[in-house]
């Protein structure tokens, strides 16, 4: 389980790199006026949605891949959880 949560963090960071390249690929408005691409952006990198405050690259990385471990955790559990409940032996 532990391996599957450390993919979870890596996909995660990978989100993050992701973005980074898109948005330096596209300077002027990469995500254009709001509606799908900031929802887009919100809905796999959860820490863009405190954009009031600066945050750096690293902080961003480190946020979202933890964002994901804990998504990870909990997807995880929940699997293994109804994975042992229906088998019947």
């Amino acid at each position: 389980m532990k391996s599957r949560i450390a993919i979870w963090a890596t996909v995660g960071a990978i989100i993050v790199f992701v973005w980074r390249v898109y948005i330096s690929a596209t300077l002027s408005n990469p995500l254009g006026t709001g509606g799908l691409g900031r929802a887009l952006v919100y809905l796999t990198c959860p820490i863009a949605m405190a954009r009031q405050h600066p945050q750096g690259f690293y902080f961003v990385l480190i946020a979202n891949a933890a964002t994901y471990a804990l998504a990870g955790v909990i997807v995880e559990t929940t699997r293994q959880y109804y994975h042992v409940r229906s088998s019947p032996n």
